[in-house]
């Protein structure tokens, strides 16, 4: 039978089965899934409820914290377009925020994912609190489960409508599951947003379980909740309000800085401390590590374990640089299957994504270089080796000045991409769960603080800054530098600078820079500043890059309401 008769065949069928069914269109137009998942039966359970918990932090996770190859997402978040990093791989990029004007324009994808990913968020969590509020009541199994699982969810829509706020100023706020085509959204005025943070997060204060009562290792506690209430008040200026959230945490939750070495240790360069206990795999989670508030879940081998790729975006390139000065392989590698490597299972597969500035390096570690221990060259590796017994340079300090002229290096390439002072909280040495002809391919499976206690204690510091309550400010800074073995801080030391300064020295890469620059005043002086970028000193930042451009794809959608662009663009 040709293919034309077929399709005959099956227009006729259609027309038949059509004349069979149900006149009442409404009936016949309602879906109602029954063979695949979806809101309507996907959270008709309890179970159904805990997977979409466990969807919301898989979402978040993969937004923000290297679970995806979106790099530019997940290294700006980190840490690029700020005063502590810049794009090493090539400092020129078109990507990467290595240029304010060219990269931040209403038309650019990055842009476009920076405004959709935190909204794909709020509309999942919007979709699970309705879900909770709807599902039968005799289906809960203990007094506050439901009230728990639904602060869980609006703890998750805090945090996006924090990240939309602070990059695009007003937006629109979505509090309801959106079912089908919508043109008319309105900006709201940020501080709408930041009401509804603020009443998200309040609830999560009552309602979420206390620090160790959690179900499982990374759910949401009231710790997580004071802390980003702390911050959501301080990017208000509600300075007393974000003292009173802060010493919460500090003081009534069972949570204390790790003074102590704990749980299992990474010693591989032959030394170490409670700072490198810290970011040692396993230990995130240790009851016994009483500084974690909220630490993100990575699983080894597993289905939805995911990694993150610390080391592929944190460490330097190292084996691209070549040869030695008398020319051999300057990295032969690890011996796996009979054939060398070129990769050290020390160093990982690094692709220089994000590389310190001068700052981070240097100027924030002087007058304590040899006494801070988070400078020790355990923590902050700055000395890389020859690696060839074929070469004479075997084993020596690698120094570019040993090559002759002749050999034609590029000085930007060498100190950018492929040899710079490496954070190794980000790398888990010798630890190779897979992939080891590539030492990895630059990711790793230990867990990923998002907050953890010595945040709030310079949180704490940063608004009694804003106070002029100096004392309280320094004393809160100093207990994170006293645990370091730093110099304690002067009273004449202290402002807001010193306090940024003490953020880069103790949670370089851990939080979102770009949160904490804003929220001071502090974005644009501090780029002009500190980012050498050899290629774009100052990142070529603007007055008007405070708050990122509108997405014009979002502005031409929204044909209802005509949208005005944020300043500048």
């Amino acid at each position: 039978m040709d293919m034309k008769r077929i399709n005959i065949y099956m227009t006729l069928l259609v027309a038949i089965l059509t004349c069979f069914t149900s006149c009442n269109d409404s009936e016949f137009l309602e879906e109602n899934p029954k063979d695949f998942l979806a809101p309507e039966n996907a959270y008709s359970s309890i179970n159904g409820i805990k997977q979409g918990i466990t969807g919301l932090h898989a979402t978040f996770r993969r937004n923000f914290f290297f679970g995806d190859e979106n790099q530019d997402i997940e290294t700006i978040y980190k840490a690029l377009g700020t005063d502590i990093a810049f794009h090493g791989e090539d400092p020129n990029s078109t990507r990467f925020l290595c240029n304010y004007v060219t990269y931040l324009t209403p038309a650019s994808s990055y842009v476009k994912e920076y405004w959709q990913r935190p909204y794909r968020l709020i509309q999942r969590a919007n979709t699970l609190i309705k879900a909770i509020d709807e599902l039968d009541p005799a289906l809960w199994t203990s007094e506050g489960q439901k009230e728990a699982y639904r602060a869980e969810a609006m703890f998750f829509r805090a945090h996006a409508y924090r990240h939309l706020v602070s990059f695009f100023g007003d937006v629109p706020i979505v509090k309801d599951v959106i079912n089908s085509a919508k043109t008319d959204f309105v900006r709201d005025p940020a501080s709408e947003a930041y009401k509804l943070m603020e009443e998200d997060l309040t609830y999560g204060t009552q309602y979420l379980p206390d620090p160790g009562k959690e179900e499982n290792p990374g759910r949401i506690t009231k710790g997580a909740a004071w802390q980003l209430l702390c911050e959501v008040y301080l990017a208000q200026k509600k300075y007393e309000q974000a003292v009173n959230a802060a010493t919460t945490v500090i003081e009534k939750l069972g949570y204390h800085l790790m003074t102590e070495r704990f749980g299992s240790t990474n010693d591989v360069f032959g030394t170490g401390d409670v700072y490198l206990d810290l970011f040692a795999f396993g230990n995130q989670n240790l009851s016994e590590n009483k500084e974690t508030i909220w630490a993100l879940q990575f699983e080894p081998l597993i289905d939805g374990g995911s990694n993150n790729r610390g080391t592929r975006a944190f460490g330097p390139a190292y084996f691209r640089m070549g040869n030695t000065p008398d020319g051999k392989q300057a990295f032969r590698g690890e011996l796996i299957n009979g054939v060398y490597t070129g990769y050290s299972d020390t160093l990982g597969r690094g692709v220089a994504w994000i590389r310190p500035t001068n700052l981070s390096s240097y100027t924030v570690w002087e007058g304590n270089w040899d006494n801070d221990i988070r400078n020790a060259r355990h923590n902050i590796k700055r000395d890389f080796y020859f690696d060839n017994p074929e070469s004479i340079y075997d084993g020596m300090k690698i120094d570019f000045s040993l090559y002759p002229s002749s050999a034609g290096r590029d000085p930007i390439r060498d100190t950018c991409q492929y040899i710079y002072p490496f954070f190794m909280k980000f790398a888990d040495p010798c630890h190779i769960v897979d992939n080891a002809p590539t030492s990895g391919g630059g990711a790793v499976y230990k867990d990923v603080y998002v907050m953890r206690l010595a945040e709030t204690y310079l949180s704490r510091a940063e608004a009694y800054i804003a106070l002029g309550k100096i004392d309280l400010a320094a004393a809160d800074i100093n207990a994170i530098r006293i645990r370091s073995h730093a110099k304690p801080a002067e009273l004449k030391d202290i402002n807001i600078d010193y306090l940024l300064d003490e953020r880069v020295r103790e949670l370089y890469g851990e939080d979102c820079r770009h949160f904490v620059l804003r929220r001071t005043g502090k974005l644009l002086e501090r780029v002009r500043k500190y980012n050498n970028n050899p290629k774009n000193p100052g990142l070529n930042i603007q007055d008007y890059h405070v708050l990122w451009p509108i997405p014009q794809e979002q502005m031409d959608l929204n044909i209802g309401v005509k949208w005005e662009q944020n300043p500048g663009y």
